[in-house]
């Protein structure tokens, strides 16, 4: 099969031969989002249209912070700050209207008065709740795994060479498994389905026998008893054992950069 700019970097992640080729595609997109909101984009008027309607999740911002452009994420920050203090500010004005009607209505939530209230109390704190849960980078990323979970199905169907790949390699993080699984009855029918979840079962149960087996050991390491016995492969059980639970997000980078 010939690559392309779709599957190059699918087979990319596969090459790191890591814990989850699809964690792997993820912080790759991660950190080029950063790098793209940080640089030439925050200038750009549509950019910073998105931005200011949605803004970064804790996580991203204190990415943004890490990195060394303190006055690109300053400019973000700016406009998106002033378009969202409006839009609380007028949140807070509506519930506090409502709380004074429902202040004022002396049964409370038995009368139509009182349920009114109540309800234009839960909408402004929903709204307040929104302005604060947004992420476009969230988005952003969410948007691009969709393309590369895509493009991932194409190559096991049509590429012999990684889909051999696949079979023989550490298999995905939970998540991202859960991902494969909820894909797999759009994207692929008939033996090529029922040949794709056999694969899935064999590789989380080797892969999932081979993390026990590295986390126990590591563990046994502590005892007096096995101090003479070599680590074999559990000296870094602990980052692998939680990134194949959850998703990378401790230790090495699932793809490093030059």
């Amino acid at each position: 099969m010939k690559y392309h700019i779709d599957t190059i970097p699918v087979w990319d992640a596969m090459k790191l031969d890591g814990e989850c080729l699809l964690c792997a595609l993820a912080r790759r997109t991660e950190l080029n989002e950063a790098e793209r909101y940080l640089g030439a984009s925050v200038m750009e008027p549509d950019t910073r249209i998105q931005v200011n309607a949605q803004g970064f999740c804790r996580r991203h911002h204190a990415m943004l912070y890490g990195m060394s452009n303190r006055l690109g994420h300053a400019l973000m920050l700016e406009s998106h700050h002033a378009e969202t203090a409006q839009k609380a500010e007028k949140a807070v004005e509506r519930f506090r209207k409502a709380a004074q009607a429902a202040a004022a209505s002396p049964l409370g939530r038995l009368t139509r008065a009182g349920q009114q209230a109540a309800r234009g109390m839960a909408e402004a704190a929903e709204e307040l709740r929104s302005l604060a849960g947004g992420c476009i980078m969230c988005r952003s990323i969410d948007a691009e795994m969709d393309r590369y979970l895509h493009t991932f199905f194409h190559l096991w169907s049509h590429d012999t060479e990684f889909r051999k790949a696949f079979e023989k390699g550490k298999g995905v993080c939970l998540p991202h498994l859960a991902d494969l699984a909820a894909m797999a009855g759009s994207e692929l029918s008939g033996q090529g389905l029922a040949d794709f979840a056999r694969t899935l079962e064999d590789l989380q149960k080797r892969n999932g026998a081979r993390i026990q087996e590295d986390i126990s050991w590591f563990i046994k390491k502590f005892d007096y008893r096995y101090t003479a016995e070599p680590w074999k492969n559990s000296q870094d059980a602990v980052p692998r054992t939680v990134n194949k639970l959850r998703g990378w997000c401790v230790g090495d980078e699932p793809n490093p950069r030059e």
